[in-house]
């Protein structure tokens, strides 16, 4: 643009406001030519007020939420370093299954939780649609594929962090539907929570939606990179045999 042209354009812009005529933007502006005073912020008001913060299941929803993967990770590398399950439970296998049925037992509590949250507060009308509904069930779907499939294919130690037990796999699994996104246990699950709260017409439970999303994202940050060095470390092992 060049400086005449420069100098030109907040003349133009003055007398088109002063017109009321829509304002030019300025493609080289990017988004300091937009007005946010003039964004429509109602529906988003609107979603906020339909969520009660202060409802004591919302908290425990919330902790539990946050909790669940935390307490996996946390007991799953105090296992890795120490080998203290494996000792108290007499070997490796008893201990990552009695630590797998806690994650279940764990888990179904989450599940019921966000539940009960999404069934006591409120609906919001502009999710009680015919296609949002059967959007939701389409979701509940393909998580229910994801979450099964991906249990099948890494087997129930490959599953609830055999790992970090010192139970490896030959290899990494690259069958469905880890050929088709990573890490389908942690998404499809999340699928099936927005699917419940599609269903239900419920914005608490959207934004518990997120805040799983969320959660699993950070989970996923600290799992990956770990479980990667434990097969590297074997992988140096055998080198050495």
């Amino acid at each position: 643009m060049s400086d005449s042209d420069a100098a030109a354009d907040p003349e133009t812009r003055r007398t088109a406001e002063q017109s009321n005529q829509p304002v030019p933007l300025d493609c080289c502006g990017g988004l300091n030519n937009v007005d946010y005073s003039k964004m429509d912020l109602m529906p988003i008001e609107e979603f906020i007020r339909h969520i009660n913060f202060h409802d004591p299941s919302f908290g425990i929803a919330v902790i539990a939420i946050i909790f669940n993967p935390l307490f996996w990770n946390v007991v799953a590398r105090w296992e890795h370093h120490t080998r203290g399950l494996s000792r108290l439970f007499g070997g490796p296998y008893l201990a990552c299954c009695s630590l797998g049925f806690i994650i279940i037992l764990l888990n179904v509590f989450r599940s019921h939780s966000m539940t009960v949250v999404m069934k006591t507060q409120a609906r919001w009308e502009p999710m009680e649609r015919t296609e949002v509904f059967y959007f939701g069930i389409s979701l509940i779907v393909v998580g229910t594929v994801l979450v099964v499939s991906s249990f099948l294919a890494l087997g129930f130690t490959g599953t609830f962090l055999g790992d970090y037990f010192g139970i490896l796999m030959d290899e990494k699994v690259t069958s469905f539907p880890f050929n088709v996104i990573e890490n389908p246990m942690y998404w499809g699950s999340t699928a099936n929570y927005l699917g419940l709260a599609l269903i239900g017409a419920s914005p608490v439970g959207l934004l518990l939606t997120a805040i799983v999303a969320l959660a699993y994202k950070v989970a996923i940050r600290f799992e990956g990179p770990f479980t990667e060095q434990i097969y590297l470390q074997r992988n140096q092992r055998c080198k050495h045999e």
